[in-house]
């Protein structure tokens, strides 16, 4: 199938997907807002750019001074279907003329069992299935948990290095890098057991299965198999540095779950929806997890995460027990059908496959002419780039820091993570033109090969 059958023509975007540069980055507007926040927003807010966004549409940013930008971050995995789908706006203008609110636990409406249909008909496994639906990652995480714990009856919740799983108090005991998400904020929640995952550019060779019976010894020996309520997984971790397990990692501790009453949960709150070539990463091994939680991708920008699981894990939660008073916003139900109807009629995760095939080569490629760069990873459109010290695996954060910078002075963000903060990662919108994808690339590997050296 040609690229372009998987896209949104151009002439339906609102801007022309192209990048463009009027002024300096940042610009005199974008500098003035800067100087604004500054007096009105709380200094712990921070933001990866110092450029403020008017307008966006397709994989095209456009700033408060007129400059077009290249988005190759998708909102952090948020806008795969693009910025400003027209069918996404048009279920959000309509639903919004119907009503914005009721509260689904008061006068409950079609939309939310619709999207909980969707989550059913999507994510892996025959079984029967069900969904609640909430605002946010971390709340669907914690839900998630509350879930393992009564369904189980047990507390213990055993998570992995590297893992992030977001910033209210259960997930940032969950999430595993101190700063900036856990410093001066704890005590943290109890019954949390973190155990080391499959990092196989720092594993000294494990295999998978290797790596999963390491972090299995840990369980047994620390925690003890008969308290454990859920092992939660992200089947490539985000935050932590889209980090790729080896082979065979994921279906142990799967396997382990099943023969020890634990519940296998994937955070599929990054991977979802398409980006990493299929519906949900899980299915790159064929693992059919007892819980996924979703949110970013599915509504394409609005509020929206979902927790969906095996029904009699779901449903051995007593009435009342789960819910919240924006859960499943029907302003945000309309997105995600909207969103998740376009990924389905246009074959995104084909799309993803194709991206893939398309910047993969070229960030290999970087790799052999930049010594600085330890490790080229990630599947679909969720890819990444280890900057470390040439000759070692020393993290180098302050270089990725200065590749990203330089990036956006030249009209392309995109975005850092990990660990060690020494990691580029690309989250393109998965809508992207292949040309417009190319010269975003192309803008990367040239900071690269003159920084990193």
């Amino acid at each position: 199938m040609e690229s372009s059958q998987f896209v949104v023509s151009t002439a339906e975007q609102a801007v022309a997907q192209q990048r463009r540069l009027v002024t300096e980055v940042p610009g005199p507007r974008s500098r003035a807002l800067q100087e604004r926040r500054a007096a009105a927003v709380a200094a712990g807010v921070g933001s990866s750019s110092p450029i403020y966004v008017e307008r966006a549409s397709g994989a095209v940013l456009v700033d408060a001074d007129g400059n077009q930008l290249i988005d190759l971050g998708s909102g952090i995995a948020v806008t795969g279907v693009g910025h400003a789908l027209p069918a996404v706006t048009a279920a959000v203008a309509a639903q919004a003329g119907r009503f914005t609110h009721t509260c689904f636990m008061v006068t409950p409406y079609e939309g939310y069992v619709a999207v909980c249909e969707q989550l059913a008909a999507l994510t892996p496994g025959e079984h029967a299935k069900r969904s609640i639906l909430l605002n946010s990652g971390a709340e669907a995480v914690e839900n998630a948990v509350k879930i393992a714990r009564k369904a189980t009856g047990r507390q213990a919740v055993v998570v992995l290095e590297h893992a992030y799983h977001g910033r209210t108090n259960l997930t940032m005991a969950m999430t595993a890098k101190h700063h900036p998400y856990k410093n001066g904020f704890g005590p943290f929640a109890p019954e949390v057991y973190r155990v080391p995952t499959s990092y196989p550019l720092r594993d000294g060779g494990l295999s998978g299965t290797e790596a999963a019976a390491r972090a299995i010894e840990r369980i047994e020996t620390q925690v003890g198999a008969g308290a454990v309520a859920a092992v939660v997984v992200e089947p490539i971790q985000g935050e932590g540095g889209f980090i790729v397990p080896a082979p065979g990692f994921l279906p142990a501790l799967a396997d382990w779950c099943r023969q020890n009453g634990a519940l296998f949960v994937a955070d599929e709150i990054q991977t979802g929806f398409c980006r990493t070539g299929n519906w949900f990463a899980c299915e790159h091994e064929d693992v059919v997890p007892d819980v996924v939680v979703t949110a970013k991708g599915v509504a394409a920008g609005l509020p929206l995460a979902g927790v969906t699981g095996r029904a009699e894990i779901m449903d051995a939660v007593h009435v009342g027990g789960l819910g919240g008073t924006y859960g499943g916003n029907p302003v945000a139900c309309a997105a995600a059908l909207a969103a998740i109807e376009t990924m389905r009629a246009g074959e995104y995760a084909a799309r993803a496959r194709h991206i893939e095939q398309l910047v993969l080569p070229e960030l290999l490629a970087a790799a052999k002419a930049v010594p600085a760069i330890g490790d080229v990873r990630g599947r679909g459109a969720m890819l990444a780039l280890e900057l470390v010290h040439p000759g070692t695996t020393e993290p180098d954060a302050g270089l990725a820091q200065s590749v990203a910078r330089a990036c956006l002075t030249e009209g392309v963000v995109v975005l850092t993570c990990g660990t060690f903060g020494n990691v580029i990662r690309l989250l393109p919108p998965l809508a992207i033109d292949d040309a417009l994808l190319e010269e975003g690339v192309g803008v990367l590997t040239g900071a690269l090969e003159r920084m990193g050296r």
